[in-house]
C-alpha cells in the first residue's frame, strides 16, 4: 500500500471525523458550525502543506545555485590534470545537482496538487 501524502492524511482524518460526528445527534446549527470549522481546517492545512512544499523547493534551488558556483572550476580542467580525483568530485557535484533538482521538482508537483480551490 502506498503511503499517503500529508494532504491525503488530513483529508482522510477529517472525513473519518465527519462520519463519527454524523452519527451524533447534534442540532442543525451546531452541525453547520462544526462542518464549517472542519472545512476551514482542511483549507488551512492544505495551505500549510503548500508553504512547506514551496520552502523545500526554494531550499533545493539554493543548494543547486551553490553547487553550480563550484562547477566553474570545470573550465580550468584539461586532459592533463594530474589529480584525477577532481573528475570524481565534479561528477559528484553533477549528481548532487541532479538529486536536488529531482527533489525540487517533486515539491513543485506537490505544490500544484495542494493548490487551494478558488
Amino acid at each position: 500500500m502506498a503511503a499517503l501524502t500529508a494532504d491525503e492524511d488530513i483529508t482522510d482524518l477529517v472525513a473519518r471525523f465527519r462520519r463519527v460526528v454524523s452519527s451524533i445527534d447534534l442540532d442543525r446549527d451546531c452541525l453547520t458550525t462544526l462542518s464549517g470549522a472542519l472545512t476551514r481546517f482542511t483549507a488551512l492545512e492544505s495551505r500549510r502543506q503548500l508553504r512547506k512544499s514551496l520552502a523545500e523547493a526554494r531550499e533545493k534551488k539554493d543548494q543547486i545555485i551553490s553547487r553550480i558556483a563550484f562547477l566553474a572550476e570545470l573550465d580550468e580542467l584539461n586532459e592533463s590534470e594530474s589529480d584525477r580525483s577532481v573528475f570524481a568530485e565534479m561528477a559528484l557535484l553533477f549528481d548532487e545537482i541532479s538529486d536536488a533538482a529531482m527533489e525540487a521538482a517533486k515539491a513543485m508537483r506537490l505544490s500544484e496538487e495542494r493548490r487551494p480551490a478558488h
